[in-house]
């Protein structure tokens, strides 16, 4: 991997490591709790989200559509009402790996970018556009943003 893309890289890698980290002693019911009234995103929600937004960003690096096949195995962004879809009947560990897929296509994608290719631009959403190398440098931050709501759910959880 190039120095430039392996710096990159290395921010997404890093913070997915922490997101595994945060999420190794979350249980079945933490898993699915959703505050006291039931108003945040599950841990379960969120974990599924990232790896879904991630996939997203796989394809977009290849300037392909995530193929309909994927899309079953990993459900959509949204649901019908505009929210994240709803995660039942699964584990902390099978979401983990079912996100460990991702960022191992993620990682592939990345050894085949040169520094060249970060200022390419690709198609983001909504008619977007958007350059790799601040797609690599979004992975991470949308990441770190939801660990910090998964941190909150947690602190909630041990509370409620």
């Amino acid at each position: 991997m190039e120095p430039s893309v392996a710096l990159l890289y290395a921010t997404v890698a890093d913070t997915y490591k922490r997101l595994k980290l945060l999420v190794m002693d979350v249980d079945q019911e933490g898993l699915f709790f959703k505050g006291a009234n039931s108003e945040i995103n599950s841990i379960g929600q969120l974990l599924r989200h990232l790896a879904v937004v991630d996939l997203h960003w796989v394809y977009r690096l290849r300037n392909q559509s995530v193929p309909l096949s994927v899309q079953k195995e990993y459900g959509p962004l949204i649901d019908q009402p505009g929210q994240l879809p709803s995660v039942q009947d699964t584990t902390t560990i099978d979401l983990i790996n079912s996100y460990e897929k991702v960022q191992a296509m993620f990682r592939l994608e990345c050894i085949k970018l040169s520094e060249k290719d970060l200022t390419k631009v690709i198609s983001y959403e909504n008619g977007q556009t958007a350059i790799i190398r601040w797609g690599i440098w979004h992975i991470a931050g949308h990441s770190r943003y939801h660990q910090a709501h998964i941190s909150l759910l947690k602190k909630l959880y041990r509370h409620k």
